[in-house]
């Protein structure tokens, strides 16, 4: 069996519960064009119903219920959407930590690198001293 270590991702994504996974899928829909053009649409047939109506408008101008409808929605959404906000900035900090470590543990393993390049590289100067002095002994 092919042991993969998680991501930090991952196991964020794992560590959610289901009212934070909730709010980040309401926070991503709420956040997105499909969202604005369906609610474009249903305010616009809303007013177009309640201004030509026939038989029953249940919603007279200057459309109080859209109003408390908008209003209710908006005491709703903002506190979700915050809660996915403070998530994604935890999420943030979380990634410059481990890309800070990553950098760290880089800069560790590059100067290594330049350590033994620079000791191959004085044993080969070494090794041509060495040879240049016995050629000159002959």
């Amino acid at each position: 069996m092919m042991d993969i270590k998680k991501t930090w991702h991952q196991i964020d994504k794992e560590s959610l519960d289901f009212g934070q996974r909730l709010a980040d899928s309401v926070a991503n829909g709420m956040g997105s064009w499909r969202f604005i053009i369906i609610q474009t649409i249903i305010v616009a047939l809303w007013m177009v119903l309640n201004v030509v109506a026939f038989m029953s408008h249940w919603d007279v101008y200057p459309f109080v219920l859209l109003n408390l409808v908008f209003s209710t929605q908006a005491a709703y959404a903002a506190p979700i959407i915050m809660m996915a906000q403070n998530r994604q900035s935890e999420r943030d900090r979380i990634q410059a930590n481990e890309d800070f470590r990553t950098n760290i543990e880089a800069k560790k393993e590059i100067e290594e690198l330049q350590l033994r390049l620079n000791a191959i590289e004085t044993e080969k100067l070494d090794r041509i001293l060495t040879m240049l002095e016995e050629m000159n002994k002959k």
